[in-house]
C-alpha cells in the first residue's frame, strides 16, 4: 500500500485541559507518514506548557487568529500532506484511524473526503456510546436535511479541497457542514463503517452553546446550497434548540417549589417538539433506515453526467401489482417503467447540467404496512438498493487551485 502524507491540524485556544489527549491520539497512531500542527490562538491557560512535552514530535503555531475557520485554514495552508483532516483540541482519534483513512481512499480515491463511525465521551473521556446520527453517504440529506458526519471521523483529499475552497471563515458553527456539502456535491463522499474518532460532549463545547446564531447560521447555509429559505434541517435544528431553552429557563431556573410543576410543563412542550423533529427526519427525503421508499423519492447525485441507474425491489403484494416508476428533473419526465416483483434495474439519461443532478423518484402504487404494524402509516412503494451514475457517468477529476473559501 502506498503511503502518502497525511497531515493533520489542531485548532486550540484555551484547551489546555484536554489538549493532552488529543495529541497523544493523533501521536500514537500507527501510521509513518505524519505530519501534525497544532494551530494555537494565543492561549493563556497551560497549553503551551502542555504542548512543549511533545516538542520535535508536532508544529506549534500560536498566534491571534480570526475564529476556528481561520486557524485550521491557516494549518491546512502549512500543510504538505496529500491528505488533510483537523482534529479539534478536546476530541480524539481512535487508534488506526489514520491507516484506516489512508486504506479508504485507495479504495475510492475520486471521492472528496471519507468518513466513518465514531463514538461520545463526556467530558472525563468516558465513551459514552456511538455517535447515532452517522450513516452512509446521501447527499440529499446532507445538503437539506441533517449533518450526519462526524467531523471526528472525517479525512479529506487535499486536491479536491483546494478545487472546492477550505472552511468559509465566515461560519462559526456550521463549517464542517458546508465543506463537506461542496465536496459532496461536487465529488461524493465515502462512508467506511469503521469506529475512527471520538467527539467530547459537554456543556460548554461550542454545538451545545450556540443557541439562536447557530440556528440561524444553519438556515443561512441551507439556504446556499438549496436554495430554499428554510430547508427541513432548519425546522429539525430551530425546533430542538427551542426545546433546550425552554427546558433550560423553565426547568433549571425555576424555585425549587415549582421544580415538579415546570418538569410537567417541559414534559408537554417536549413530546410534541420531539415528535415533529421525529416526522420531518423520517419523511422529508422519502427513503426510511430500513431502505425502503415512499411513492415520492427525492435523491441527489454528486456533479456528473451520462446515465443514472437506479436499482431496488419491488415487495410481492397485491397492492403494488401494476406498479409504474417514474423519474422526474424539475417536473420534466425523463422515463417512466412498469415493474414486477423482485428485483429490478431502470435507467435514464441525465439531462445536461451544471453541478448536482437532483431527481425525484414517483411511483405510481403504495401500500401502508397498517395500524397494525406499531402505528407505521408510511406510504411503502418500494426498497432502494442504490441510485447512481452508470459506467459512463461519475464525478470530475480535481483540478488543482490554490487555497481559498
Amino acid at each position: 500500500m502506498s503511503q502518502p502524507l497525511v497531515s493533520i491540524v489542531t485548532p486550540s485556544y484555551n484547551q489546555g485541559e484536554f489538549i493532552r489527549a488529543t495529541i497523544e491520539s493523533v501521536l500514537a497512531q500507527d501510521y509513518p507518514n505524519l505530519e501534525y500542527i497544532v494551530m494555537d490562538g494565543g492561549s493563556t491557560d497551560q497549553t503551551a506548557a502542555v504542548v512543549a512535552e511533545y516538542a520535535g514530535r508536532l508544529t506549534w503555531i500560536s498566534e491571534k487568529d480570526r475564529g476556528q475557520a481561520h486557524a485550521i485554514n491557516k494549518g491546512f495552508a502549512r500543510a504538505r500532506g496529500e491528505i488533510v483532516a483537523w482534529l479539534n483540541s478536546d476530541d480524539i482519534f481512535l487508534p488506526g484511524a489514520v491507516t484506516r483513512a489512508v486504506q479508504a481512499f485507495a479504495q475510492a480515491p475520486r471521492a472528496g473526503a471519507i468518513y466513518g463511525e465514531g463514538y461520545r465521551m463526556d467530558r472525563e473521556g468516558r465513551l459514552a456510546g456511538r455517535f447515532p446520527a452517522t450513516e452512509p453517504f446521501n447527499l440529499w440529506k446532507l445538503a437539506y436535511l441533517s449533518d450526519y458526519v462526524l467531523q471526528q471521523s472525517t479525512f479529506f483529499r487535499r486536491a479536491a479541497v483546494e478545487e472546492c475552497g477550505w472552511l468559509d471563515e465566515s461560519l462559526h458553527y456550521a463549517l464542517d457542514w458546508d465543506l463537506l456539502i461542496r465536496l459532496g456535491k461536487r465529488y461524493g463522499l465515502h462512508y467506511i463503517p469503521e469506529y475512527l474518532g471520538a467527539l467530547r460532549e459537554y456543556p460548554e463545547a461550542k454545538s451545545f452553546a450556540g443557541g439562536a446564531r447557530r440556528v440561524e447560521e444553519i438556515r443561512r447555509v441551507l439556504e446556499r446550497h438549496t436554495g430554499l429559505k428554510r430547508a427541513p434541517g432548519f425546522w429539525t435544528y430551530c425546533l430542538d434548540t427551542w426545546q433546550r431553552q425552554w427546558r433550560n429557563r423553565v426547568v433549571t431556573r425555576s424555585p425549587c417549589w415549582l421544580r415538579l410543576p415546570a418538569r410537567l410543563l417541559n414534559l408537554l412542550v417536549y413530546l410534541p417538539t420531539a415528535v415533529a423533529i421525529m416526522l420531518i427526519l423520517r419523511h422529508a427525503q422519502g427513503l426510511y433506515a430500513d431502505g425502503s421508499a415512499s411513492d415520492r423519492l427525492k435523491w441527489m447525485l454528486p456533479e456528473g453526467r451520462g446515465d443514472v441507474v437506479v436499482r431496488g425491489t419491488l415487495p410481492h403484494d397485491r397492492r403494488l401489482k401494476g406498479a409504474t416508476l417514474s423519474a422526474f428533473v424539475d417536473d420534466r419526465i425523463l422515463g417512466s417503467w412498469p415493474l414486477e416483483p423482485g428485483a429490478f434495474e431502470v435507467r435514464f439519461r441525465a439531462p445536461d447540467q451544471s453541478g448536482p443532478l437532483l431527481f425525484q423518484l414517483h411511483s405510481s402504487h403504495y401500500r401502508r404496512p397498517g395500524w397494525n404494524v406499531a402505528w407505521d402509516r408510511r406510504r411503502l412503494a418500494f426498497f432502494l438498493q442504490s441510485a447512481d451514475w452508470g459506467d459512463d457517468g461519475g464525478t470530475c477529476e480535481p483540478r488543482p487551485s490554490g487555497l481559498g473559501n
